[in-house]
């Protein structure tokens, strides 16, 4: 909830790949706010009472929406699927707009390698930024389960993760109203 709340603040991008790592948690104990509690929010050392009540609630509120979406298994949480339409929405009006070139520049750069990760997901039809998150959400769980990642693979990471951190970056210029004139 803490980390959250300052990822939502400050990189939109960290923020999803974060909730997402949230929702599998959540998963990984079977939606169980006491597994929750002994495996995650005891965890964290000096935290008040008070602090302590809202970690529980925030969990519980997860847990409710999980299963009042039908995600409890697989799949993300509707909140999180309205960020990443709205990062999708904003890359389709920076594509749009020639303002934008340096944008426009850096995803034809990553294009090939989204074109790649499509081909190889079969029967999942993930858009082009969704594909992203997938590659950046699977590179992280393969970095936790200590997993080697090829040479090539982690260049077409770096690339995607340089993409996203721009749109991250323009997503929070938007959100200041910073990013396109206001006529």
């Amino acid at each position: 909830m803490i980390i959250a709340s300052e990822k939502r603040k400050s990189n939109i991008a960290e923020y999803l790949l974060y909730m997402w790592q949230i929702e599998d948690m959540i998963r990984a104990n079977n939606l169980d706010i006491e597994r929750i509690k002994a495996n995650v929010i005891d965890r964290y050392k000096g935290l008040s009472d008070a602090q302590r009540n809202d970690m529980t609630e925030w969990y519980e509120s997860l847990i409710d929406m999980m299963r009042q979406e039908g995600v409890e298994k697989n799949g993300h949480l509707q909140m999180n699927k309205n960020i990443l339409s709205a990062l999708v929405a904003l890359h389709q009006a920076l594509l749009k707009d020639p303002k934008f070139q340096i944008y426009t520049a850096e995803f034809y750069k990553t294009l090939p390698y989204i074109v790649e990760l499509r081909s190889k997901a079969g029967d999942v039809k993930a858009g082009e930024i969704e594909t992203c998150f997938n590659a950046l959400y699977g590179m992280l769980m393969m970095r936790l389960q200590q997993k080697e990642i090829s040479a090539q693979t982690m260049d077409a990471l770096k690339q995607i993760s340089h993409f996203i951190a721009v749109l991250s970056h323009n997503f929070k210029l938007d959100e200041e109203e910073k990013l396109f004139d206001k006529d």
